[in-house]
């Protein structure tokens, strides 16, 4: 029973195409669920063939102000470090859109003029394909925070008891920012995927230091991408003292599997022990061991 989380410090790295054919290769071997935690954009679902259905609704509680007993103290415009309170002489504006949905506004309110009223930002959708637990969230359009939804798809996981009765692998979103500190909580390790250019090395340091040093995590690289006499991940990876637990090369017949949203567990590649043994790995990884 491993959470294992599938990072990256950037976006087209591969995240999905390690996260998809890690878990089916996860559920030959015993129960497992896969979240798509990429709640912009979610995809796993149309690789691995998901029929998924809407199973809960995600609510993030807003303030709404009563204007008649408000007095435009200014109280709950200081308490909040958002900036989603504006008081102006004669009105207290409330931007929902930036609401981190505390309470504190309302706690603090001297003549309880603020009420909290829920919002729907997204929803989490649900479903089950060749034996595996699949869930993912979807963002609203025009929301601007992803964090309450990863949460409650982690809720939703967790009332199940996925966490309890077999791995749980978790596709992250992109970058750096709070959605992926919020996707990496609870982590037993974090598999950072990256690929062999300037770029990729930049942002794969980004996302090891995120790891590391906000939640403490076993970190293993996966490369994608990989070329012969291309060596800057190797010795980042040698500096930093991480793991490279697999290594994908840049082949046109895995980017034409891909292109057709074939994992590439199923491409007939031969990729069947290569993935069992990058699972094994992170099972290390998340007991302390070296893989």
């Amino acid at each position: 029973m491993t959470n294992i989380v599938i990072a990256s410090g950037k976006g087209g790295t591969g995240k999905t195409l390690v996260a998809t054919s890690l878990a089916l290769a996860a559920a030959e071997r015993g129960a497992c669920a896969l979240l798509d935690a990429d709640v912009e954009e979610p995809n796993a679902a149309l690789f691995l063939g998901v029929h998924v259905e809407v199973v809960a609704d995600v609510v993030r509680k807003v303030p709404v102000v009563d204007q008649t007993k408000c007095t435009h103290c200014g109280i709950c415009a200081q308490v909040c470090q958002f900036n989603a309170i504006a008081v102006l002489p004669n009105k207290t504006l409330v931007f929902e859109e930036l609401c981190h949905g505390c309470g504190s506004c309302e706690r603090q309110c001297p003549e309880s003029a603020i009420r909290e009223e829920g919002r729907k930002s997204g929803v989490i959708e649900g479903g089950r394909v060749d034996g595996l637990r699949f869930a993912q969230g979807v963002m609203e359009v025009g929301e601007a925070m992803s964090p309450p939804i990863i949460r409650d798809l982690k809720r939703y996981a967790r009332e199940r008891g996925w966490y309890d009765t077999g791995d749980v692998i978790m596709d992250a979103p992109p970058g750096t920012a709070c959605p992926v500190v919020e996707a990496l909580r609870g982590a037993d390790c974090a598999l950072l995927v990256t690929e062999p250019t300037p770029f990729g090395l930049h942002d794969l340091v980004l996302a090891v230091q995120v790891a590391r040093e906000i939640w403490s995590l076993p970190v293993g690289v996966v490369v994608n991408k990989d070329r012969a006499g291309v060596t800057l991940i190797d010795e980042y990876c040698r500096e930093e003292d991480l793991p490279i637990v697999m290594r994908i090369p840049l082949e046109r017949r895995i980017a034409e599997a891909y292109s057709r949203g074939i994992p590439l567990l199923r491409a007939g590649l031969g990729y069947e022990q290569p993935f069992a043994e990058l699972l094994a790995r992170a099972r290390s990884l998340a007991r302390g061991e070296r893989p």
